[in-house]
């Protein structure tokens, strides 16, 4: 076998790892495809109102002075958003809870709780070896990360004007 098909077929398996890679990459993100619909939920435990704007739902981290009607315990969490620190996984996780709330038709959110969650590992790998007449040389790389979430829980509210 000459040096020159060697090399060919190094080539090949290289640019074969990479069409492996980017066909993964392509199914990862084919499978990001979600709504935020699917990434907040509620229990009712009142009477929903008609939906409001997101907009005009306020934030209580204390129980509001005044008289409130509860509507619904709401959940959401950062999955599937390119938040990146905790900061802004956490302004994922409380614009959700408004927006689930607006959507019941509450004017307030009573945030309960934002916790943090080990979420999945992501890892990759390519490698190439070549096989001469002195010997074998391999070359591989890997990368792999975990990934947090936050998660939200809070009480979906109506105070009267």
């Amino acid at each position: 076998m000459s040096s020159g098909a060697k090399t060919r077929s190094i080539g090949a398996r290289v640019r074969a790892a990479a069409v492996a890679g980017a066909a993964v990459t392509g199914m990862l993100s084919m499978s990001g495809c979600i709504s935020s619909r699917d990434l907040r939920s509620h229990e009712l435990i009142g009477g929903a109102r008609p939906p409001i704007s997101p907009e005009a739902v306020k934030l209580y981290l204390e129980t509001p002075s005044r008289r409130y009607e509860q509507i619904a315990v709401l959940y959401s969490s950062s999955r599937r958003s390119w938040s990146f620190n905790s900061q802004t996984k956490a302004d994922v996780v409380i614009r959700r809870l408004k927006e689930e709330a607006a959507s019941l038709g509450a004017n307030g959110v009573l945030l309960d709780e934002i916790s943090d969650r080990a979420g999945i590992a992501v890892g990759t790998d390519v490698g190439a070896n070549y096989m001469g007449p002195r010997g074998t040389a391999d070359l591989g790389i890997g990368v792999s990360g975990l990934t947090f979430q936050r998660y939200g829980r809070g009480i979906a509210i109506y105070l009267p004007p």
